[in-house]
């Protein structure tokens, strides 16, 4: 049983150093199951580097890696990544969208991550971004708040339009009342974020939990982008 936002890693990554990602397979979806709002089958393992053989590393994304760090450490940053990334609209990746995705796949507290953590992460960056042009119906660059909740529904967030007029005031850096592809991505993953920090204390898979005053702010202060 597995909680939303969560994909099988679908489709061949594309994009080049400095363009927008390129498009990718979209996510697997599968019928919503019982139990916890919004589940979605889980198909695929778990982000990051896996137990056991290497995962095969995709040519396209080593070369791509290779022109990213910049300082030949094998490693990149966030900043590394910022500079690569652009929307739509030809605006730059915003820095916090970069830190927050480094951090999903930065095990060891670094900062930075490696090859095989980059293959991951590029995977869901092509997987949010088919998503987001999938609702972006006028090619504005933007999606308002209505698409916005049809792209959360079809992750697996059944969550209210109050909600997510809420998150879009708060990714909208520009006042638009609507979100660049950054900010969608930003917003993706504090959901995803705050979604595997609530199932972990899920123990009954309920939907439901119980936790301190403690437990709260530790979550609050980690998770706040």
């Amino acid at each position: 049983m597995a909680y939303p936002g969560q994909y099988g890693y679908g489709g061949q990554p594309g994009g080049y150093p400095g363009g927008a990602p390129g498009y990718g397979g979209a996510p697997g979806y599968g019928a919503p199951q019982h139990g916890y709002p919004g589940q979605q089958p889980y198909q695929g393992g778990p982000p990051g580097k896996t137990y056991g053989q290497a995962p095969t590393i995709d040519p396209q994304v080593q070369q791509w890696f290779m022109s990213v760090d910049g300082d030949r450490s094998g490693r990149i940053t966030a900043l590394e990544l910022q500079r690569a990334l652009v929307n739509t609209n030809w605006t730059q990746f915003n820095e916090e969208t970069c830190r927050l995705m480094i951090g999903m796949f930065d095990k060891d507290f670094s900062g930075t991550i490696d090859l095989y953590e980059f293959q991951a992460l590029w995977h869901y960056i092509q997987q949010w971004k088919a998503t987001f042009d999938r609702f972006d119906s006028n090619k504005s660059g933007s999606i308002e708040g209505h698409e916005l909740q049809q792209a959360f529904q079809l992750m697996g967030y059944n969550v209210s339009p109050q909600f997510v007029q809420t998150v879009v005031i708060k990714f909208d850096h520009y006042g638009r009342r609507s979100l660049t592809l950054d900010n969608f991505i930003q917003s993706c993953v504090m959901l995803k974020s705050l979604t595997d920090a609530f199932k972990q204390r899920d123990h009954m898979m309920a939907g439901q939990v119980r936790m301190s005053y403690e437990e709260f702010m530790q979550l609050a202060v980690l998770y706040k982008p």
